[in-house]
């Protein structure tokens, strides 16, 4: 399926890129604390859609994750960023804080696509 010296995630990005996404109906997930890799799939898959959870909470990187995730035509990505926005506040005002945190994500992601 793939050479013994390619790691297994760039065997599984390739197969999906070039065995299954004969329709452009595929994505594919990759985690935000990985850029290095992130890019090394991003070349690989083309401007297929990449999945990123691990934005927030788990400490994935914006501005590496946008730098290796985006496509040729600048995006391509759905970032995704859950427990950093669903416990944003414990208390009334969550809410109000849970839109607070989206909109700074929001506003930090185009800063650097």
């Amino acid at each position: 399926v793939g050479d013994a010296q390619e790691p297994l995630y760039q065997v599984v990005a390739r197969h999906v890129a070039n065995a299954w996404n004969t329709h452009g109906n595929c994505a594919i997930v990759v985690g935000a604390t990985y850029p290095a890799e992130l890019e090394k799939v991003r070349a690989i898959v083309g401007d297929m859609p990449i999945l990123i959870p691990g934005i927030g909470a788990q400490g994935g990187e914006v501005e590496a994750t946008v730098s290796a995730g985006k496509d040729s035509r600048g995006w391509g990505m759905i970032i995704s960023a859950s427990r950093s926005i669903i416990f944003a506040s414990k208390g009334d005002d969550f809410a109000r804080a849970a839109r607070a945190a989206t909109e700074q994500l929001r506003t930090e992601i185009n800063k650097y696509n």
